[in-house]
């Protein structure tokens, strides 16, 4: 045992070099200037830095948490260790860019190391005191090998083990990761580029200070901020109710935004100084969390990072919306004799928390924008990873009960009553314990009796809930319905009942909707410890069976419990308890005269009939690029055999241009819906998967943050692609099919496909878009 432990030893010492081998030197690559033009950094690198690096080094999930969406994540560095660790034992401390910490030297004390010049090797050149110049020097030196496909030598799987290497350790790592070089498993940068990037940390990497704002902007800021941050108690518990709502979104001013134009993005943070002093930033684990100063201010912090799709909630400030704010949260008459306490148990539940903001004013608030109130579920911090998203179906539907019933003085009373049972794991710290999983579903299914209860008794002597029970969107606003497309380890959340009908809706009230944005947004911890992220998860499985039972609801009884046994195939006997029990007890009729003999397809249709006035529009495809024919031809993907749709990767980005004119493109999404038996189980999800009734989903433009790969082909061959994708029936046909349609990540060419779709998408979603995630694209 002894020998084979030393022969184990000595074989990782020589596949791993020694710290000391050479560095990798810039002086024969290039000659260099003698001093760099003024704006090199904003009108040279930074578009360098925006579409070759920043579309993997964004966000929680940066490789090294290297953020490079900005100068200061720049000028921050690299970190050993991992955002995303399910397995901790204890929390970890929190590293959130303008959050955290505000300077190099802080971060340096939290583990952060430099990839721009060292200060530790003084008398070596720029670029080999540079993690960053080496790594994109290796590259050069070691470009991709000139195959379809990566090969074993390249690790490209999410929870891969990245080295992160310091500048100590560099050259060990260029001896023995000789193809690690950067973009990573990715073409290599046009000599322009790289030249470009050397240049600039040749003469030291000079990062500039964030831009100053307009007179407009700052005036607008303030106007705000003097709102936010009136004196009386009304005021500072709506402001704190507003902040702990909004705090992932980007707000900006849409009245004095220029159409077509990405416009200034503003955080809204907490602050220790008022509105016309600098920030002072409260930085807390939660939102709710206790400040530990007297009074709370409400500020707009400038949003001076590149825009990534995957985190990007764009939230319009206007004159309309500040009028609703106005009648939602001051002329509405309720009195705070008293503010709430930030104690754990109290902050961490809305229901207790603002208890004294009126729940109409509330549930307004978060259905005035209702996609981006889900969004922050589906794009704050809890969207990474498998498990913490197989708790919801592949795609869905997402209808809301009306406010007048929800806002009733009867509902309010029933919410007064159910505070012990409503209960949120948010309220424990972020290195909980699993087992108090226990406490919080027992409590649940006390909550889900009484509520029981409550409606039976509420709907009967002929009082029935009907399609009138949901929110019509006041007849003018597009957030009366969404669809949610899960896509494996991160989702999406659309306007509109988007695709064919699915196989489970949700109808979320009230209480739902304010217990789903504490769960997975205001309560939830991305550096807790497994057991607080393990309980997060197990806790949404109530409340995705709650917005089904409320759908439920509007169906007969019958049909309730045979849908119920259809969407929870294999269901554990705890869970069929469950279900049978606490979930699925009322037994009042529906109010709708079903006529046919399958209600739920009949409801969806009525749904669709009631809400037609505030569907989104549809995207219109480029008719001037697409023949009808040709786009009859793409839409056939939509009933695509489940065989075919299987072999799909969950989001494909199909790329068409014109035949005549390559810069003239056109982009659609087609999504794989993978059907589950049921979706609760927390682990083995494959064991619940029903491939035999996958689907696909088209949609017209881009749709999702992460593609998993990219189709790009002229118009004339839509038809002929098409067909061939339905005649493949293994992966080596699909493989085959890639070769004719897919650009792969090891094209040559992939650089300036992906500038052309950027370019297209800047167009489209100038507000709401953002650069895509590259760290998921397969190598098939």
């Amino acid at each position: 045992m002894i020998s084979l432990l030393i022969a184990i030893i000595a074989i990782a010492i020589w596949q791993w070099p020694k710290p000391d081998a050479p560095l990798l030197s810039s002086n024969n690559v290039m000659p260099a200037m003698e001093n760099l033009p003024d704006n090199f950094f904003d009108t040279q690198v930074t578009p360098v830095l925006t579409q070759r690096c920043v579309v993997c080094h964004a966000c929680y999930d940066a490789p090294c948490q290297l953020k490079m969406s900005s100068p200061e994540g720049i000028a921050r560095g690299a970190n050993k260790e991992k955002v995303y660790e399910g397995t901790r034992l204890t929390a970890a401390q929190p590293n959130r860019m303008f959050l955290d910490a505000h300077n190099v030297d802080a971060w340096r004390e939290r583990g952060f190391f430099d990839v721009l010049e060292s200060k530790e090797k003084p008398n070596a050149s720029p670029t080999q005191s540079s993690v960053l110049a080496q790594m994109l020097l290796l590259k050069k030196q070691h470009p991709l090998p000139n195959t379809a496909h990566l090969g074993d030598n390249f690790d490209i799987s999410l929870n891969r083990q990245n080295q992160c290497p310091t500048i100590d350790e560099m050259g060990g790592y260029i001896a023995g990761q000789p193809l690690g070089g950067m973009p990573y498993a990715l073409p290599a940068l046009s000599d322009a580029e790289h030249n470009t990037l050397i240049q600039w940390l040749n003469h030291g990497a000079p990062l500039p200070l964030p831009k100053g704002l307009s007179q407009e902007l700052n005036e607008n800021i303030t106007d705000l901020e003097v709102w936010l941050n009136g004196d009386s108690n009304k005021m500072q518990l709506s402001a704190r109710y507003i902040y702990e709502h909004l705090f992932t979104s980007h707000l900006y001013f849409e009245d004095i935004s220029e159409k077509g134009k990405t416009p200034q993005f503003f955080n809204l943070v907490r602050s220790r100084t008022p509105p016309g002093q600098a920030l002072d930033i409260i930085a807390t684990r939660r939102p709710f969390d206790d400040p530990e100063v007297e009074r709370v201010y409400y500020r707009l912090q400038p949003v001076h990072s590149t825009i990534v799709s995957k985190t990007h909630q764009a939230y319009a400030i206007n004159k309309t919306l500040m009028d609703k704010w106005q009648s939602w949260f001051v002329d509405a008459e309720f009195s705070v004799e008293t503010l709430p306490s930030y104690k754990p148990q109290v902050a961490a539940n809305p229901l207790t928390a603002f208890t004294l903001l009126p729940v109409e004013s509330r549930y307004r608030f978060m259905l005035e924008r209702a996609q981006n109130t889900i969004m922050g579920y589906i794009k704050g911090p809890v969207c990474r990873g498998q498990v913490a998203l197989n708790v919801i179906n592949d795609r869905f539907w997402v209808f809301f009960v009306d406010p007048d019933i929800a806002a009733s003085e009867k509902v309010n009373a029933f919410y007064a009553s159910q505070k012990e049972n409503l209960h949120l794991p948010a309220e424990k710290d972020s290195s909980a314990l699993a087992v108090n999983w226990v406490k919080y579903a027992k409590r649940q299914g006390e909550y889900m009796r009484a509520r029981t209860t409550f409606l039976n008794n509420e709907f009967k002597n002929e009082e029935h809930l009907s399609v009138s029970s949901i929110w019509d969107g006041d007849g003018d606003n597009t957030n009366a319905s969404l669809t949610v497309f899960r896509h494996f380890d991160n989702a999406t959340v659309v306007k509109g009942m988007v695709g064919q009908p699915t196989k489970t809706a949700w109808v979320i009230d009230y209480a739902l909707l304010e217990r789903i944005h504490y769960l997975l947004v205001a309560g939830f911890d991305v550096y807790g410890n497994y057991g607080h992220q393990l309980l997060t998860r197990l806790y949404m499985d109530f409340l995705r069976m709650e917005g089904e039972s409320n759908f439920l609801n509007l169906l007969p009884p019958i049909t309730r419990h045979d849908l119920l046994d259809d969407w929870y195939q294999n269901a554990s006997p705890e869970l069929t308890d469950y279900l049978e029990g606490d979930i699925n007890s009322f037994e009042q009729p529906s109010g709708i005269a079903f006529e046919t003999d399958n209600p739920q397809q009949e409801l969806y249709q009525l749904l669709s009939q009631y809400l037609a006035k505030v569907q989104p529009n549809a995207s219109t495809y480029n008719k001037r690029l697409l023949s009808a024919e040709q786009f009859e031809a793409l839409k056939r993907l939509d009933s695509l055999p489940a065989q075919q749709a299987t072999l799909m990767p969950e989001t494909t980005m199909i790329v068409i241009q014109d035949d005549k004119n390559p810069d003239n493109i056109d982009v659609f999404t087609a999504l794989r819906n993978s059907a589950h038996y049921n979706v609760n189980s927390l682990f083995e999800e494959e064991e619940n998967r029903e491939p035999s009734k996958d689907s696909i989903t088209l949609v017209h433009g881009l749709l999702g943050s992460y593609p998993d790969a990219f189709w790009y082909i002229n118009a004339s061959e839509i038809t002929s692609s098409i067909e061939k994708l339905k005649s493949i029936k293994s992966e080596a046909d699909y493989k085959a099919l890639l070769d004719d349609v897919g650009m792969r990540r090891t094209n040559p060419n992939f650089w300036a496909f992906s500038d052309k779709l950027m370019q297209w998408s800047s167009k489209h979603y100038p507000i709401e878009g953002g650069l895509l995630d590259y760290n998921r694209l397969e190598d098939r």
